[in-house]
């Protein structure tokens, strides 16, 4: 029977190890347990929100692309096969003058292989291009003919003064560092995010281990009390009041237990762990020594943050509205010219010889004698809108400077606002524990007593709320400035591996 059970234990773990190892999955025995750091490294790669900066910075990366690519010579094939046409047109004879219905039955076939160029210095447009068309007229009398363009060149110009090439290219590529620095940035906010979650899960496991410390020093206490009111030591009033105590302590302790998991239920979701998975955190109330100065600080934004540089291109894009409006006021012209050889024939061995020369050049041209000043309407409301917007710019830079002053101190201060509230919560658990011990010979009064254990209980939850607060404090820093102040190198990623 021994054999058999043995036996059968080997076959099931057997077959659960393969299960797991075919479906990917880990049997965890016992809680996970996760640092700080583990919290955040988990959130960057497996986050719904890091997910969405992933893609949000490949879209922006291919935006990018693009714009390079119109400056590329790019190469096209066109055409049309298979056009067949049967119908009664309308001809004119030009010697008579006279209208009548011809029937029009042929087919046609063209194709075209061009190269495309955009010239960034004068904004105009180059092509090349080589084609060949084919046409055949049915009815009575068939006949085929060719026609090709073996060289065509042509050349399209404004002469309005707007460049859009010239200010795409002053323009994308701060758009392209933007998105670099805005997906840093967005990824510190998931960092300030998981560890928000992490020390949130901290304070609720703190608070049920306190409610649960509070119920069983309760419950001792109102032992301690009920020998101390048989021997006539205290009065029914103080035992009832403690007797109350421990009722409420006993109540509390499912109220922070619900809380906690909670708080675990949204820490796993985060960091995308199944939702009853246990965790148990490394805690470390240790807290680097960094003091900041605000103009290294602010050196380091202005430096490596996407503010500075959405601020220049915010700036450029009002003066491209300015330049665009200028442009499609008054005098509008274009220029073109076309130069190509070209033949035709009924056989395609002869649609290639003795070619003939194609040329024209022309300028079109639009001028508004009586607009209503609608055209330089226009061009004083771009002006008006781009000196509103440097304005705001300017404002904003302002606000901003004034709000990093004022991070850096808070963050500079809250380090000995640690260290302060670490030693309160020190004083008063050792007042408590000299309480307990005389209220147990009966030189401590229930009130006392209740108001030292609500500055215990206060002063940890002080001392808790600041460490979180410098770690909160801390990142924000980073996100700010996109630099790690422990390690002293700045945030950075592999932007390429990012769109593969």
């Amino acid at each position: 029977m021994k054999r058999i059970i043995v036996a059968t234990w080997l076959v099931m773990s057997l077959a659960g190890s393969l299960c797991a190892q075919e479906t990917g999955e880990t049997t965890i025995i016992g809680p996970r347990i996760l640092s700080m750091e583990d919290v955040v490294r988990l959130a960057q790669e497996k986050s719904i929100s890091a997910m969405v900066n992933r893609n949000a910075f490949a879209a922006a990366y291919w935006n990018y692309r693009s714009f390079k690519a119109q400056y590329l010579p790019s190469l096209n094939l066109s055409g049309g096969l298979g056009n067949f046409d049967r119908n009664l047109s309308k001809v004119q004879d030009y010697n008579t003058g006279a209208w009548d219905y011809v029937q029009n039955y042929n087919m046609t076939n063209d194709l075209t292989l061009s190269i495309r160029q955009n010239v960034a210095l004068t904004g105009g447009t180059l092509s090349l291009s080589t084609q060949l068309q084919r046409l055949d007229q049915f009815g009575a009398n068939h006949r085929t003919s060719w026609l090709s363009k073996p060289i065509f060149l042509s050349y399209i110009q404004s002469l309005s003064g707007y460049n859009s090439l010239k200010w795409d290219k002053k323009i994308e590529p701060n758009n392209y560092e933007i998105a670099k620095r805005e997906y840093l940035e967005n990824m510190e906010s998931v960092t300030i995010s998981a560890v928000d979650y992490f020390w949130s899960l901290n304070a609720a496991q703190v608070e049920y281990n306190a409610a649960l410390q509070s119920f069983d020093e309760s419950k001792r206490l109102y032992e301690a009390a009920q020998e101390r009111f048989r021997i006539g030591t205290i009065t029914r009033d103080n035992l009832l009041q403690l007797e109350l105590k421990m009722l409420n302590d006993s109540l509390s302790i499912r109220s922070h237990e619900v809380s906690l998991k909670s708080a675990q239920n949204r820490l796993c979701s985060f960091i995308g762990y199944k939702e009853d998975t246990e965790l148990k955190l490394m805690i470390s109330y240790t807290i680097p020594d960094i003091t900041l100065s605000y103009d290294d600080v602010l050196d380091k934004a202005m430096e490596n943050s996407s503010f500075s540089l959405s601020q220049t291109v915010q700036s450029l894009n009002a003066d491209r509205s300015v330049a665009q409006a200028r442009a499609n006021t008054g005098l509008t012209a274009d220029i073109h010219a076309t130069f190509g050889m070209t033949n035709s024939a009924e056989s395609l061995r002869y649609a290639f010889s003795d070619m003939s020369d194609q040329e024209s050049v022309g300028v079109t041209f639009a001028v508004p004698i009586l607009d209503w000043g609608l055209g330089r309407g226009r061009v004083q409301m771009a002006k008006a809108q781009a000196e509103t917007t440097k304005n705001r710019l300017e404002q904003s830079l302002l606000d901003y400077r004034q709000n990093l002053m004022v991070s850096v101190m808070q963050f500079n201060n809250q380090r000995s606002q640690c260290e302060i509230s670490r030693r309160a919560a020190d004083i008063a658990e050792e007042s408590y524990e000299l309480a307990l011990r005389n209220f147990g010979t009966g030189s401590m009064s229930v009130t006392t007593l209740n108001q030292l254990q609500s500055t215990r209980d206060n002063a940890r939850t002080a001392y808790e709320n600041n460490v979180r607060s410098f770690w909160s404090q801390y990142f924000n820093m980073r996100k700010t400035t996109l630099y790690d102040y422990i390690s002293g190198t700045d945030i950075s990623a592999e932007f390429d591996k990012l769109v593969k």
